[in-house]
Parts: C-alpha cells; sequence; structure tokens
C-alpha cells in the first residue's frame, strides 16, 4: 500500500498568510503572531490592524503597505517574499474574502481543511457539527476521518482498536445519518465531513 499524500489546504496561501502575519505585526507590543491548529481549519492571527493609510479596498486589491518596513526589507533580501502586493489576492483567489477577519487590534486569516484533491470544495469556513446524538465510537470515527479525510475503513479499525464490523456499523450510521460522504472509489477516494 502505498501513502499518498494530501494537502487539507492550499499550500501557497498558508505561505502568504504566515509571511504577511510577520511582516504585519505589531511587534512593539511585545506580542507575536499566533499560529492556532484546529480540527478543521488554521488560524493565523496578526496583532495590531490595516497599517496606516491602508484601506480594506486596498488590502484586498494587493496594495502592499508593510507595518514593519525593516522586516520586510529582510524578508525581500533573504528572498522570502517580495514586495508585489500578491500575498492577500493569492489567499482571496483561493478562499474567499471570507477568509479574513478583522477585529478591533488583530487580523485572523482562516484557511479550512478542505482543500482535497487539488479542488476546494467550499469557500466558507466549516462550523463544528452537532454531535450530541452519536455517541462515544462515532463522535471519535469522526474527528478521526475529520484529521485524515483519506483513512480506510482498515486502517479506522487499527487506530481506533476496533474490529472491522464495528467500524462498518459506525460508518453506516454516520453515512445514514447524514455526518459523512464517501467521494471516489474505495481506494482511491475520501470521506466528505458533511456539515
Amino acid at each position: 500500500m502505498e501513502r499518498k499524500e494530501v494537502s487539507l489546504f492550499e499550500p501557497n496561501s498558508f505561505r502568504e498568510a504566515l509571511i504577511n502575519s510577520f511582516v504585519h505585526n505589531k511587534w512593539v507590543d511585545g506580542n507575536a503572531p499566533m499560529i492556532t491548529v484546529y480540527s478543521n481549519r488554521i488560524e493565523i492571527l496578526s496583532r495590531g490592524s490595516l497599517a496606516m493609510g491602508q484601506t480594506k479596498e486596498g488590502f484586498y486589491a494587493g496594495e502592499s503597505v508593510p507595518v514593519n518596513k525593516k522586516l520586510s526589507d529582510i524578508f525581500l533580501q533573504l528572498h522570502i517574499s517580495e514586495r508585489s502586493g500578491r500575498g492577500v489576492p493569492k489567499i482571496t483567489e483561493v478562499y474567499g474574502e471570507k477568509a479574513f477577519e478583522f477585529r478591533e487590534n488583530s487580523i485572523v486569516v482562516t484557511l479550512p481543511f478542505n482543500y482535497l484533491n487539488g479542488d476546494v470544495a467550499d469557500k466558507v469556513v466549516y462550523k463544528p457539527v452537532d454531535n450530541s446524538s452519536l455517541n462515544v465510537t462515532q463522535q471519535r470515527l469522526l474527528q478521526e476521518l475529520r484529521n485524515n479525510p483519506n483513512l480506510t475503513q482498515p486502517q479506522l479499525a487499527t487506530i481506533m482498536g476496533l474490529g472491522k464490523s464495528a467500524i462498518q456499523n459506525n460508518i453506516s450510521f454516520l453515512k445514514k445519518n447524514g455526518y459523512i460522504e464517501r467521494i471516489g472509489a474505495n481506494k482511491r477516494g475520501y470521506w466528505k465531513i458533511i456539515e
């Protein structure tokens, strides 16, 4: 069996969001950017707000106004970034403007884990499913599939320490009740979590 590498989010958008979080972070307050990984998304928080003289329209259009000019110059010299202002448009092209949230003292970029097989399923951030009607095994199974939608039933049985029939029964329940859907063939497909 060959392991297939599947990115759960678009890597170029992640790279741009990460670089932007450092270049546009308000370091004078002593707070660094914050990267939080959830079961269904990554959030990259940059401290501070838009740069002086920057508008949301200009921000989305890619008119780069670095908050930290010297740090921006260092990133440019190290070939980590370029001063083209293409970062935000790259992210919005894949995830839409809803990927950005402007708070009073921070900007958050949310990249949902829905980038499967080279296609973005939705450009909307997933909301958690109400799992209150599921038993512990079904909740854990759903979590495992959310973390890795490419798992096969034998792999799930090994990970969860359950028999093949227990996995099949719980998968059937989740499919029948609209929690999951199988996309593609058994060997090459993946599990879609229905939110």
